[in-house]
C-alpha cells in the first residue's frame, strides 16, 4: 500500500487531534507511529495515553522550556533547531529500518516558517518520502509550495473559540 501525505492547517481547533486520531488508528491496525512534536515541551495529556501504547513512539522538545521562540535568545533558538532537527533524523532513520509506518509532525509547518527546522531535510522529506510511508504534517500558515506536496490538504478554520472570551486552555479539553 502507498502512503500518502496529510497536511492539517489553520487557525481552529484540531489539527493535533484529527492527527493523533490517524496515528491512534494506524496503531490499531498493528503499524508503528512516530510522532515528532514541534515546540511543544509542556505537560499534555495525550502523552499519557500515547505511553500505554506500544507501537507509538514520541519525540519532541524545545529548548529553554515554557519559553516563547519570540523570547529565546540566538542560542536557545539554535538549540531548539537543534534538538527538532535530531528528532527527524532519529525518525526517519526508524522509517529506514522499517520500525515507522506513519509519522506525524506535529507543528512542524510553524517550524519550518519560524526557521527551527533544516528547511533542506524537511523538504527532501516531502519530496522524496518514501512510498510506503503515511506523513501527516500539522501548523498554522503552511507556505504555498508546502501545500502542492500534500494528497490530503484540510484547513481548519476557526470560527469561534472560547479562548477569544477569556476562557483558558482545559487540561483533557485543549491540552
Amino acid at each position: 500500500m502507498a502512503g500518502l501525505t496529510h497536511m492539517y492547517y489553520g487557525n481552529g481547533k484540531g489539527k493535533t487531534t484529527a492527527a493523533l486520531g490517524l496515528a491512534l488508528r494506524a496503531a490499531g491496525s498493528g503499524q508503528n507511529v512516530v510522532i515528532i512534536q514541534f515546540l511543544k515541551d509542556w505537560n499534555v495529556s495525550e502523552l499519557k495515553s500515547l505511553e500505554l501504547i506500544p507501537n507509538i513512539q514520541v519525540f519532541r522538545g524545545k529548548a529553554s522550556g515554557g519559553t516563547f521562540l519570540k523570547d529565546m535568545t540566538q542560542e536557545q533558538l539554535a538549540d531548539t533547531k537543534s534538538i527538532h532537527d535530531d528528532n527527524l533524523k532519529n525518525a526517519l532513520e526508524l522509517q529506514a529500518k522499517g520500525e515507522c509506518d506513519m509519522l506525524v509532525l506535529d507543528e512542524a509547518i510553524d517550524a519550518y516558517r519560524l526557521d527551527v527546522l533544516d528547511k533542506e531535510l524537511f523538504e527532501n522529506l516531502l519530496d522524496n518520502k518514501p512510498s510506503e510511508l503515511e506523513l501527516v504534517i500539522t501548523g498554522h500558515r503552511p507556505p504555498r509550495n508546502l501545500l502542492g506536496k500534500a494528497d490530503y490538504v484540510t484547513e481548519m478554520v476557526k470560527h469561534k473559540h472560547p479562548y477569544d472570551e477569556g476562557v483558558k486552555a482545559r487540561r483533557g479539553v485543549e491540552f
